[in-house]
């Protein structure tokens, strides 16, 4: 597992429509609004920037969905050099579909395959790679998870509705403020008459993260 200290606490907007009643966030972080708060005040009002310059980040991040993320894992399943050009130089090979991370913390592509079973946690708050996932679930964020996934991942991903044979080797990765992951689900059987926009359309968030199967997507 890669553990790291560096994290960053860029919390903003929750994602309450998750459908994953187990993990629950008991996380408020009011200490980290106020802060927030504060420090934005007093960079505006130092002219660093202006509220319509938060508001067109705002946009901008809300753009930001794992619709993106699906397209790179489509692409993964059907094209043998993409593949292996995002494994060994991610951030080239997404700007290379047109997607913007040049302004983003590095990424590491991971595969789920037979065998082994890759799950993204951030321990210490919530790194994610929202440049091309968009804005994390709650459940991500909140202690419970961020703790209960390092300590006993089997059980967390039953709950989810993972279940993984007990041969299947769990890999638990950190993200950190420095480096983010993105999961490359195993592709489902009997797929191969579909074509790249619909491979994309049965790729989940959650099978990017390494919460959820596409066995009972197809």
């Amino acid at each position: 597992m890669t553990i790291s200290h560096d994290h960053d606490h860029d919390h903003d907007h929750h994602d309450h429509s998750h459908p994953h009643a187990a993990i629950e966030d008991h996380d408020t972080m009011t200490e980290f609004h106020l802060l927030e708060k504060a420090m934005r005040e007093l960079l505006i009002e130092a002219g660093v920037f202006n509220a319509a310059d938060i508001q067109r980040q705002i946009e901008r991040q809300e753009m930001r969905t794992p619709a993106l993320g699906a397209r790179i894992v489509a692409r993964a399943w059907t094209d043998s050099a993409f593949r292996a050009d995002l494994l060994a130089n991610p951030k080239p090979a997404i700007t290379a579909l047109g997607i913007d991370v040049a302004n983003t913390p590095a990424l590491q592509v991971l595969e789920n395959r037979d065998g082994v079973h890759h799950v993204v946690v951030c321990t210490l708050c919530s790194c994610y790679p929202r440049m091309i996932l968009g804005i994390p679930p709650a459940w991500y964020k909140s202690r419970e998870y961020r703790a209960r996934v390092v300590r006993e991942p089997r059980v967390v991903l039953e709950e989810f509705g993972v279940s993984l044979p007990e041969s299947t080797e769990i890999r638990v990765v950190d993200s950190t403020a420095d480096l983010r992951y993105l999961v490359i689900p195993e592709r489902p059987a009997d797929t191969e008459h579909l074509d790249e926009e619909a491979l994309a359309a049965i790729v989940s968030r959650d099978s990017m993260i390494g919460t959820g199967l596409l066995s009972d997507a197809v």
